[in-house]
């Protein structure tokens, strides 16, 4: 007995090694890699000389307005996202709940931009916001809503409005994706139960519906805080942060200081971006705990 549980264990481990040695090249590497660059002077030409420089890189990213701006940026545009698509993403979970008729084919098509990768949607509405000859300018005008046409993305004061506009369409479909999944699992009897006691819909929803799928919903919302702050591709396809950084993230101000060739500073912001993800989520599911605080 005991030689079949050491060789089902060796055979477990042998099963699971490649899947170790792809985790640990690809994903703890590169963040080691680039954690011991954020203390370095790392020049791309000269890889024989990395001299330790200390908090250096650290210093000179905190102390660049530029840095701060794409802080600020990052704020809008998560929390302005997240609102959006997590409402309109509830909603719509909540409408293909419905038994109608041609169900599958709506939610097929509703599903469909999750499918799509992120810099090829930002060339898709980069077409649509284009100043020129856009869709949405010919709408706007066409029902007389505007006179002339409008630069979304080169005007400053309209460009995140437009990468907004963009992340929710596509944000809103993986909301409607999980939520639809949670709210299958709240067992039919609760419901039943609820009409019996004259329930009315509403506060089945308050009391039945949510106590179920909050839990579900708290880590639904993480994960997409975390995707939504790393996710460049959008922005990077439709302004490449511009006109003037007001669409500049934490993630596209890391890029263009890796394509600035400072390797240095683009690990030092690498690991604030890590650390400020790690703490937010620390705190967020500890205020989360939903099960522990009844």
């Amino acid at each position: 007995m005991r030689t079949f549980n050491v060789r089902r264990a060796r055979f477990i481990a042998l099963c699971l090694l490649p899947g170790v040695v792809f985790v640990a090249l690809f994903t703890y590497y590169p963040v080691l890699r680039g954690a011991v660059m954020a203390f370095q002077r790392y020049n791309l030409f000269d890889l024989t000389s990395t001299p330790f420089t200390g908090l250096e890189n650290f210093r000179a990213v905190l102390g660049e307005e530029r840095f701060w701006t794409a802080l600020r940026n990052t704020g809008t545009w998560v929390v302005v996202s997240l609102f959006f698509q997590f409402f309109l993403g509830f909603g719509l979970a909540l409408l293909l709940r419905r038994h109608f008729r041609g169900r599958g084919l709506y939610q097929a098509w509703v599903f469909f931009p999750w499918a799509m990768s992120g810099f090829l949607i930002g060339l898709l509405w980069r077409w649509m916001f284009n100043g020129q000859f856009g869709v949405i300018n010919d709408l706007l005008l066409k029902t007389g809503i505007i006179d002339q046409r409008i630069g979304f993305l080169a005007s400053p004061g309209w460009a995140m409005t437009s990468v907004i506009v963009a992340n929710v369409w596509y944000g809103v479909t993986f909301f409607a994706i999980m939520i639809m999944a949670a709210l299958q699992s709240v067992p039919k009897e609760l419901y039943e139960a609820a009409d019996v006691d004259g329930a009315s819909r509403l506060r089945q929803f308050w009391h039945v519906t949510l106590p179920h799928i909050r839990t579900t919903l708290a880590l639904i919302v993480l994960l997409r805080i975390i995707w939504i702050l790393n996710f460049p591709d959008l922005i990077y396809s439709m302004t490449g942060g511009g006109p003037a950084g007001s669409t500049d993230i934490i993630t596209t101000f890391l890029i263009q200081q890796v394509i600035g060739g400072d390797y240095g500073r683009a690990g030092a912001v690498g690991l604030l971006v890590l650390g400020l993800l790690l703490s937010f989520s620390v705190f967020y599911l500890n205020a989360t705990r939903f099960e522990k605080s009844r």
